[in-house]
């Protein structure tokens, strides 16, 4: 009981209070806008890196399939290049 009408008085007391006549200067400002900027540019980052990487996967799957071809196609490339040798000096 006794906490509840703390708790009242407390509230009462918050909700009477009247405009503070104080003076907030231009450096406030700036600090407030260069935080909150910061705090955008920061979700948004973490925003992106989340959507990017599974294009990020997809496209790093794709060079190495690449890149494995193309290794296939140069052993091969030189396979027939030693049997083209060997068949000369015969």
């Amino acid at each position: 009981m006794r906490k509840t009408i703390s708790i009242l008085i407390a509230v009462a007391g918050l909700l009477s209070a009247g405009t503070a006549a104080a003076y907030v200067g231009p450096g406030a400002g700036i600090s407030v806008l260069g935080a909150l900027w910061g705090l955008i540019i920061g979700v948004v980052m973490a925003v992106g890196v989340i959507l990017f990487w599974p294009i990020r996967m997809m496209i790093r799957k794709r060079k190495a399939e690449n890149e494995a071809a193309e290794a296939a196609q140069n052993e091969a490339a030189q396979s027939d290049q030693q049997d083209a040798n060997s068949s000369q000096d015969l």
